[in-house]
């Protein structure tokens, strides 16, 4: 059984990659897509998206970051595949799930999966060109629009050699709404026999997470919001799998992970985000922590980080005297 740090554009970058592993309970991440459009891309674009593969493929914790690939053209995916390979990736993963409008209207993404034949031939060269011992995965949605070639397109990547499937329950029509059709993951396993499908969509909790394993039949689970909103939570569902309380983390546990975390984001990126990343992961953890609403409500207008490291330092401050 695996937990499966999912990729999120813009959100799961190898800072957060390296905060959620060091807390524990994730076996595999996967990148942000590296999009792959008209040309074999150099070295230093793998290195930037995937700074693990400086680390054998690894974020400091020890837990392997496969290389995710976005694109439709068979022959480049399958060149730019072969360079992660060659640059120490441990897995290599194609992205037939991304709803952005921006990634579809380029022949990317979820759109593709209007097309099985398409999918077929890209996951076809990707597999051919890399070495049989580094596992080549999918991860789909259900569909495009609809439902109806959601078992095409996962038999279309089985048959062209795919070592896993990860489905996101749901359509790129029906975005993010809950809720996820768990079920139809497991009428998916049944199509794709022989290969193991790993569920994703939904699970913000150990009870959501107990129920997508009973209604889809997998083993393995991929969560992406659910841990960025809730850092604990694939401990937690560990320690609830192996018959111990979850032993939450709390907001006060929390503030030296975020102050890591300001600290991580200001070495590595141009100062200009930093204010950005920062609310965007106080606002997603709101849903579990009240008190990270209140932390954004201070700083949503500070953009100065000497200004934010302030604010953090004396929030800190703060829940250490409560």
């Amino acid at each position: 059984m695996k937990i499966v740090l999912a990729p999120m554009e813009g959100v799961v970058d190898p800072v957060m990659r390296d905060v959620l592993t060091r807390i524990g309970g994730i076996d595999l991440c996967v990148t942000e897509f590296v999009r792959i459009s008209d040309r074999l891309l150099p070295e230093h674009v793998f290195y930037r998206l995937a700074p693990e593969l400086h680390r054998g493929g690894c974020t400091d914790a020890g837990v392997p970051v496969v290389v995710q690939l976005l694109g439709s053209d068979p022959q480049l995916m399958a060149e730019n595949a072969q360079r992660a390979a060659e640059l120490g990736a441990p897995g290599v993963d194609l992205n037939f799930g991304c709803p952005a409008k921006t990634v579809n209207k380029n022949r990317g993404g979820a759109v593709l999966l209007d097309t099985p034949e398409d999918i077929h031939a890209i996951v076809s060269a990707v597999r051919a060109a890399v070495p049989a011992a580094i596992p080549v995965t999918a991860k789909m949605r259900l569909g495009n629009q609809d439902k109806s070639l959601a078992f095409e397109n996962a038999r279309a990547i089985r048959e062209a050699g795919a070592d896993g499937l990860a489905v996101h329950a749901r359509t790129k029509l029906e975005g993010y709404r809950p809720p996820a059709h768990w079920e139809w993951i497991a009428r998916i396993r049944e199509t794709v026999p022989g290969i193991p499908v790993t569920a994703n969509g939904e699970v913000w909790s150990w009870e959501d997470y107990r129920r997508c394993r009973e209604a889809s039949g997998c083993d393995d689970v991929m969560i992406g919001r659910g841990l960025v909103s809730r850092p604990d939570l694939a401990r937690a569902i560990r320690r609830r799998l192996d018959g111990h309380a979850e032993e939450a983390l709390g907001w006060r546990q929390l503030q030296p992970v975020l102050r890591g975390y300001f600290e991580r984001m200001v070495s590595e990126m141009a100062p200009g985000y930093v204010h950005g990343r920062l609310k965007q992961w106080l606002n997603q953890m709101k849903r579990h922590y009240p008190e990270a609403e209140a932390l954004f409500g201070e700083i949503k207008r500070l953009r100065d980080l000497d200004a934010l490291r302030q604010a953090l330092g004396e929030a800190e401050a703060a829940v250490a005297a409560a």
